[in-house]
């Protein structure tokens, strides 16, 4: 039937024949026909596909993930050290217990802050350490426990490792610089004296880095600074209403109005921005623990995937912050602020305070102003 059916019909380029198997001969059988021949060939090379088997002997193409590091971030100890932080957050106004800093005016906590900022800048190492010392002290007996153990701890923490990095990095590179002037052996004259007995430049070496009075000086003035501005703005902002902060700004920029700047402006931003810092702070804490309270098993995640966790825990906070953002600006428009905040009233005050409080620190003020700048005119 096959042969009179390609006969009838030429024309026909494909016909489709059953399915042969597999025969045991390595030689196909021979088609009599040269029509059969030329349309249709039968190819019974052996084709092998190699398949991987998991542990359940089911094929899979996934045992890649294998060879991947997992839980290289230490995810689970991040989420939980942000979900435990305490609650009480850096830059929130505590009012009780109320301290010997409630009762001192803003205006002189602003002006120990400039202070604070300036003087450890421009005095030796001596005075930087003391000012560190002293603002530790005066957190341990201000904040409560719970709020100066976790504030301390983290600051101290961050400025250990800028001391050692800018120790260690700040004269460990070689000079490229060599000294031009010729020896004494071709000028003929005397060596240079020796320098004082006991005097080292490089204190510490180990392998290539080495610590030097350079390195001990950098290392130093920015640890101490840093200690400085984070503990101080700690401090005060933990004791000072943000009405009282912005009244103390206002009072010292007030004279600016005159030359074309902004200060309603800029009042209340500085409001605006102290009362979303603790926004921000809780949704921070909030997402975070959210995502622990699902009990994620990171050990089964790929590197990947737990990349993908912490863009969608910063993607959530930001979502979240934006949200807040919106809310606070309707609430202004509902409660008539239209933009112009020279006719929009603001309440400031100064708060209670009182005058042995003030005397007693604008006194240290005074006494650690002179303390740091007295050595100068003594000594040189």
């Amino acid at each position: 039937m096959y042969p009179q059916l390609i006969t009838a019909h030429p024309k026909a380029m494909v016909v489709k024949f059953p399915s042969l198997p597999l025969l045991p001969s390595r030689n196909p059988p021979a088609i009599s026909n040269p029509i059969l021949q030329r349309h249709h060939s039968i190819n019974l090379n052996r084709q092998i596909k190699c398949t991987s088997d998991n542990n359940d002997g089911v094929g899979s193409n996934k045992n890649w993930e294998k060879w991947m590091p997992r839980n290289l971030f230490a995810a689970e100890k991040v989420f939980g050290a942000i979900s435990g932080a305490t609650s009480s957050p850096i830059a929130q106004y505590i009012s009780s217990p109320t301290t010997f800093l409630h009762r001192v005016d803003p205006r002189i906590k602003m002006a120990w802050l400039l202070a604070l900022v300036i003087i450890p800048a421009k005095s030796d190492t001596a005075m930087r350490l003391g000012v560190v010392m002293y603002l530790a002290l005066l957190s341990v007996w201000v904040q409560p426990t719970d709020v100066w153990k976790d504030q301390l701890g983290r600051v101290s923490l961050l400025c250990g490792i800028l001391f050692v990095l800018l120790g260690l990095s700040t004269d460990s590179a070689p000079s490229l610089l060599s000294s031009r002037s010729p020896p004494s052996s071709v000028t003929l004259l005397p060596n240079l004296p020796s320098s004082y007995e006991g005097y080292k430049y490089v204190i510490m070496k180990f392998g290539p880095l080495q610590l030097t009075r350079k390195g001990l000086s950098a290392a130093t003035t920015a640890a101490c600074l840093t200690f400085t501005i984070f503990q101080s703005a700690s401090l005060c902002l933990t004791t000072t209403t943000p009405e009282q902060l912005a009244f103390a700004l206002q009072w010292y920029i007030l004279p600016l109005a005159k030359f074309g700047v902004p200060v309603s402006e800029v009042i209340l931003t500085l409001l605006l921005s102290l009362r979303f810092i603790g926004l921000v702070f809780d949704e921070v804490r909030n997402v975070a623990l959210g995502i622990v309270s699902r009990r994620i098993e990171w050990q089964q995640l790929t590197t990947l995937e737990t990349i993908d966790v912490f863009f969608t825990y910063i993607r959530r906070i930001f979502k979240n912050i934006y949200t807040h953002a919106a809310q606070i600006t309707q609430a202004m428009i509902v409660r008539g602020f239209r933009g112009d905040c020279d006719s929009h009233r603001v309440l400031l005050s100064a708060g209670s305070s009182t005058i042995i409080a003030n005397i007693v620190s604008s006194s240290c003020l005074v006494g650690l102003i002179f303390a740091a700048t007295l050595p100068r005119y003594i000594y040189f």
